[in-house]
């Protein structure tokens, strides 16, 4: 299953890293152009860059490309929808710890809705202040001391998708729990905070979803696209071969497809 660290991994792949594709396929497709150009002379033994290979191939290599473009576009519009959704949390999460300190509750209880709305908001438990590579924690009153002695601290914010979710799973049913918790405002009663936090499941598996679809069209498109000896840009190098053997290395024809220039982007 696809974790949201692999979303922010696909984030940094989106944008510049697809144009590197689009730009081999581009200069197949006029490869395939100038072959058939070529007429009959061109009529290699090689059955892989015979002209219907090379035509079928383009045509499997654009279907993938567009494939992939279609499903980061639908990725990136899942993480924009979840973005949304949860824009508002911040600032509810305020609203929920006090209105649970304005029941009879134990202070107890209070003090843990207070540590899940600290994790919900991304808020440290500590303030950090490096000392060189030493982090010296200052308590911050009714929160856990954390201390991380390392040289790479890790962020206590919590604030993957996630954990977020655990733990406004956590805050709510803490809500539950508490009989004096009955707040007369609709969006912070228990049952609205529970429809809400479906909703948020449902958006935040939508976009593991779309990273799935993602993925395994890339998985497609690299293996028609870079595959060893059968993928595109080994074919195309494969014809730019068989140009120059029978035109020679001089000639016009082998300077028409010697210019285009194929990467192993993946």
């Amino acid at each position: 299953m696809a974790t949201n660290s692999d979303v922010v991994n696909e984030i940094s792949k989106h944008g510049s890293y697809e144009t590197g594709h689009a730009k081999n396929v581009a200069n197949f497709e006029k490869v395939v152009d100038f072959c058939v150009g070529y007429g009959t002379t061109y009529n290699p033994s090689k059955t892989t860059i015979k002209l219907a290979a090379l035509q079928t191939l383009l045509t499997n290599a654009k279907t993938a490309l567009t494939a992939t473009n279609a499903n980061l576009v639908a990725w990136s519009n899942a993480v924009a929808a979840r973005e949304l959704a949860f824009e508002p949390l911040s600032k509810l999460v305020t609203k929920i710890v006090n209105a649970i300190k304005a029941t009879d509750t134990s202070q107890q209880v209070i003090d843990n809705a207070k540590t899940y709305a600290r994790k919900l908001q991304g808020r440290r438990a500590v303030a950090i202040i490096k000392n060189g590579n030493l982090p010296i924690s200052e308590p911050v009153p009714g929160a856990e001391i954390l201390i991380e002695q390392t040289e790479k601290h890790i962020s206590a914010s919590q604030m993957s998708y996630d954990n977020r979710l655990d733990n406004l799973d956590k805050l709510i049913k803490l809500l539950g729990s508490v009989t004096t918790y009955a707040p007369n405002e609709a969006e912070l009663k228990v049952t609205a905070l529970t429809t809400m936090l479906n909703d948020f499941k449902t958006k935040n598996s939508a976009v593991l979803t779309a990273l799935v679809s993602v993925s395994n069209s890339r998985i497609s498109r690299n293996d028609i696209l870079y595959k060893e000896t059968s993928g595109m840009v080994d074919i195309a190098f494969s014809v730019k071969s068989y140009i120059k053997s029978i035109f020679g290395a001089k000639s016009p024809q082998y300077k028409q497809i010697s210019s285009l220039i194929f990467t192993r982007t993946k």
